[in-house]
C-alpha cells in the first residue's frame, strides 16, 4: 500500500489533448460536489493532496496524482453544483464523458456519496451511465461518522440494495476520512486496480 501513500500531483488537465499518455493504470475518484471526495482521497493517501474547499464545485479540472511508476489517481470535478455556471458544468461534464468512455488506463472508479443523502438523482443517473460499459466500481458512503450505529447499518442495507437493482457488479462501503473508518479497506482496492488484479 505504501505506493498511495507516496502518491503526488502532477498536473490538472481542462482539455482533452492535455491529459498524460494513454498508458499504465488509474483509479478515477468521482462524487457530487460536497459529498467529500478531496477528503476521501487525502485519507486514503493519509496526507494532503487534494484541495479541501468550504466551496462545492472547487475542482474545475480532471487533478491527476502519481502514486508509482504510470499508476496514477485521478481525481475527477465534482458534479451537480448549481452555483457554477451552465456552460462550465457543460464544459465538465463533455471532459468526464470522455474520459471515463475513453479512457484505456482506466481501472476503476470511486465514486463518492454522503452517507446522509445517498443515491441522489444525480448519483443514480451517473451510474446507470456508467453501467453501459464499466470499469471496476465501488461506491464509498462519505461521512459516516455522522450516523449513529443503528442509521449506519440501516443506511447500508438500504443503498446495497439500491445498488445491486442499478449496478449488480458494484461494491460499496461506509467510510470516514476523519475517523480513518473503511481506510483500509479502500486502500487495499485501488491497491490490486493498479496493480490489474481481481477486485476485493
Amino acid at each position: 500500500m505504501s505506493i498511495l501513500l507516496e502518491a503526488h500531483f502532477v498536473k490538472s488537465v481542462a482539455e482533452w489533448r492535455d491529459l498524460p499518455p494513454d498508458t499504465g493504470t488509474e483509479v478515477a475518484f468521482v462524487g457530487r460536489s460536497n459529498a467529500g471526495k478531496s477528503t476521501a482521497i487525502n485519507a486514503v493517501v493519509r496526507h494532503k493532496l487534494a484541495f479541501v474547499s468550504r466551496t462545492p464545485g472547487r475542482t474545475q479540472t480532471i487533478n491527476f496524482y502519481s502514486c508509482g511508476e504510470g499508476q496514477r489517481l485521478v481525481d475527477l470535478p465534482g458534479y451537480g453544483y448549481a452555483a457554477v455556471p451552465l456552460k462550465e458544468r457543460k464544459r465538465w461534464g463533455e471532459l468526464i464523458s470522455a474520459y471515463l468512455q475513453k479512457r484505456h488506463a482506466l481501472q476503476g472508479i470511486i465514486a463518492i456519496m454522503d452517507a446522509r443523502h445517498p443515491f441522489t438523482e444525480l448519483d443514480r443517473q451517473l451510474l446507470a451511465w456508467l453501467s453501459r460499459s464499466p470499469p471496476y466500481l465501488h461506491v464509498l458512503l462519505t461521512k459516516a461518522d455522522k450516523l449513529t450505529r443503528q442509521e449506519a447499518h440501516n443506511t447500508l442495507r438500504a443503498c446495497t440494495e439500491v445498488l445491486s437493482d442499478i449496478l449488480p457488479s458494484a461494491t460499496l462501503q461506509l467510510f470516514s476520512g476523519t475517523t480513518g473508518m473503511g481506510v483500509s479497506t479502500v486502500q487495499k482496492l485501488i491497491w490490486n486496480w493498479l496493480h490489474k488484479k481481481t477486485p476485493g
